[in-house]
């Protein structure tokens, strides 16, 4: 049986929160609306998980459509399995309509942060791949529908960088990273505040940029305290 739920409009992150509390059953799917799943995908999705009682969250291949032509995806996008800290600090490569995990993994990492206007999928998945591996089912079992001028994305791709700042920002003061994912994810951090920086000076948007400059010696500064270099003085 299937059950609709609606609530007031709050943006998507509070949308899926939402239905996450909502659901009864111990996997969680999701579907924005402008993806499709291709036949049969939630039920050969369900049979890898359960083969692999271990893993928590899958995903699946995907199909990108723009204006009815389908594209070719860039190495970088397509999707890993597996240790994928690395990719998802990179860039958003787990496609939210893919994925299908235990309900009970949003009680250990938590909900959608629904401070963000977006980039909560991307925030959500540093949370989960810094602790878990992924799954991946090596088959296009959803079709991305893209280029729309009433998707998120697109009205908000201007903050993106700065909205996946703040989701860098909280995991590293998080402390469940270990040495290694630390210091790749001061990395990935330090050069997104340089693209947003130099993107803020080039705009005369110098304060704003001055700012984001002047948090990377805090973060590295934080590092060192946290995981010490051997053989270097404190």
């Amino acid at each position: 049986m299937c059950k609709v739920y609606a609530q007031d409009h709050s943006g998507p992150a509070a949308a899926r929160n939402y239905g996450v509390r909502q659901a009864t059953f111990p996997y969680i799917a999701f579907l924005d609306s402008d993806d499709h799943w291709q036949r049969r995908k939630l039920e050969r999705q369900y049979a890898y998980l359960a083969d692999n009682p271990a893993c928590r969250i899958s995903h699946t291949r995907e199909k990108w459509l723009r204006r009815g032509q389908y594209l070719n995806q860039k190495k970088k996008h397509i999707p890993g399995d597996g240790d994928i800290f690395a990719q998802c600090l990179r860039l958003c490569t787990v496609g939210l309509s893919t994925v299908m995990m235990k309900r009970e993994l949003f009680d250990q990492v938590g909900f959608f942060d629904e401070s963000l206007q977006c980039c909560e999928d991307y925030d959500l998945w540093l949370r989960i791949s810094c602790r878990y591996p992924f799954l991946l089912v090596d088959k296009p079992l959803t079709v991305k529908e893209g280029g729309r001028e009433d998707q998120v994305s697109s009205q908000l791709a201007l903050g993106m960088d700065r909205m996946r700042i703040y989701s860098l920002r909280k995991l590293l003061d998080s402390g469940v990273l270990d040495c290694r994912m630390h210091r790749m994810a001061l990395q990935e951090l330090k050069k997104k505040i340089t693209i947003f920086g130099n993107g803020c000076l080039k705009h005369n948007k110098m304060e704003l940029g001055r700012s984001f400059f002047d948090l990377i010696p805090v973060y590295e500064e934080k590092a060192m305290k946290n995981f010490p270099v051997p053989g270097e003085r404190s």
